[in-house]
């Protein structure tokens, strides 16, 4: 089968494009609001996409009345942002997060989601998330139609729990298995790591 995506409308891409480029991380970014609530939201169109300097790259649509998401709007006020990575079992408080809310009103709240003090950075961070990234706002583009919000966020801090890490010749090992984080297929799927396959790369 072959499809020209000319001849399609952009909500049939998009179905397509989230089944076949998959598994995709989740970040599940928690930003400030200007009334100093938390607005927390899962993203899958995340990626990492530098190490020097160190960043990650969100893509953000709009709301369905045409404004910026929340996420968006506070990032782009306070510069600040902190993207967790969720493990299996947050899955379904994740999802909830999902949900439209008015500006200022806390999915943080709403769901009874515990927070902790995120050392060295300005926001906290998800208390039962094994890894959480500290970032500031880089850069931002715009692209399409719509227009989609690309946001560049570099880190400046990584809380790793001690349980899913290990240190292997001066070197931090991340152990998946125990981190066991989630990944987005397309409509409501998530998958979950099964087995890690070890191929070394030539010289």
């Amino acid at each position: 089968m072959n499809i020209d995506l000319s001849t399609i409308p952009p909500s049939q891409v998009y179905q397509l494009m989230t089944q076949t480029v998959v598994p995709r991380p989740i970040a599940w970014a928690l930003t400030e609001s200007e009334n100093n609530t938390f607005n927390l939201a899962p993203f899958s169109y995340f990626m990492a996409v530098s190490s020097q300097p160190p960043l990650l790259m969100l893509s953000v649509g709009k709301k369905s009345t045409g404004e910026i998401k929340d996420t968006t709007r506070n990032l782009l006020e306070t510069g600040k942002v902190v993207i967790h990575i969720g493990s299996v079992g947050t899955e379904k408080v994740m999802t909830k997060t999902a949900a439209s809310l008015d500006y200022g009103q806390s999915e943080v709240d709403i769901n009874n989601i515990a927070l902790t003090e995120f050392s060295g950075f300005t926001l906290p961070r998800i208390a039962s998330c094994a890894v959480a990234f500290g970032c500031t706002l880089f850069q931002t583009h715009e692209i399409g139609d719509t227009p989609q919000s690309l946001l560049f966020v570099e880190i400046e801090k990584i809380y790793i729990d001690d349980s899913v890490v290990s240190e292997i010749d001066e070197r931090l090992k991340i152990d998946a298995l125990k981190l066991d984080p989630l990944a987005r297929l397309g409509g409501n799927e998530f998958v979950t790591l099964d087995k890690i396959i070890s191929v070394v790369r030539p010289k």
